[in-house]
């Protein structure tokens, strides 16, 4: 069950960051996120392991966003991704938010709009820095 601005470290955020997406967060990613988030969902199994979390930045006003959409591999396709965006969603809502962004690749589209509600809409990119 996840749980809204569930406490977490680093070490275990960056583990489940680098097995969703690959790489290592820049140290200090947990401190980032609490200072300028709106909030964020995390979800833990019975031994305590952190095996779900997603961000929500907002502009301080109507718009939030996800970021860093996560699931353990061991936790996939059980609706733990799905309850971790309701959940966002909620938080933000009630923080005042009216619009909740989420920026994802096409092979994501069936999770994100028929499983989570999100509506396709245009929106423009412009990458800042070399990878």
């Amino acid at each position: 069950m996840p749980l809204w601005r569930a406490p977490f470290e680093d070490g275990e955020l960056g583990s489940l960051l680098g097995e969703a997406f690959g790489g290592a967060p820049a140290p200090g990613l947990a401190a980032r996120i609490a200072r300028h988030s709106l909030g964020w969902a995390a979800a833990r199994d019975a031994p305590g392991r952190l095996v779900g979390f997603v961000n929500v930045a907002w502009d301080g006003g109507a718009h939030a966003f996800l970021l860093d959409t996560a699931v353990a591999g061991s936790h996939r396709h059980q609706g733990l991704g799905r309850a971790l965006v309701a959940l966002a969603a909620a938080g933000a809502r009630e923080a005042g938010c009216d619009w909740l962004h989420v920026d994802y690749e096409e092979r994501l589209r069936p999770f994100y709009e028929n499983g989570c509600g999100f509506a396709t809409t245009a929106a423009g990119l412009i990458r800042l820095s070399e990878s």
